[in-house]
């Protein structure tokens, strides 16, 4: 039942919640997640931590950027199920659909600028 517990409080806070749901449609790198969410770095990576400790998201390396991606499937099958439903809702709302676009623009954008950007405006 922890699991469950930790899972609904990850997903509880609205910024966490368009993060998890930006990764639906396949990976992103954090850039990419700094941008279509509009926070500073640091806030987008305490967000995306407590996502990855209730085992709602995976991380991969590769050279300096790090891409965060849902799991194909999890341990427990419940996962799965609130997933597709959550999705299923959420695919509804017109605030989401508005993100959403946002989150399409940035995927078809160029990453490696993307990044860049961002980097020099942490200096």
């Amino acid at each position: 039942m922890n699991e469950l517990i930790n899972i609904m409080k990850a997903l509880a806070e609205p910024v966490r919640l368009r993060a998890w749901y930006a990764l639906r449609e396949g990976e992103l790198c954090v850039c990419q997640l700094i941008t279509v969410l509009g926070l500073a770095p640091s806030t987008v990576s305490k967000h995306l931590s407590i996502l990855h400790q209730a085992g709602l998201v995976q991380s991969r390396q590769a050279g300096k950027w790090v891409y965060y991606r849902l799991p194909r499937t999890h341990e427990k099958g419940y996962v799965d199920n609130i997933q597709r439903e959550l999705f299923n809702v959420l695919d509804e709302d017109v605030a989401l659909n508005e993100f959403n676009k946002k989150v399409m623009q940035v995927r078809k954008g160029n990453m490696e600028e993307l990044c860049r950007t961002i980097t020099r405006k942490r200096r």
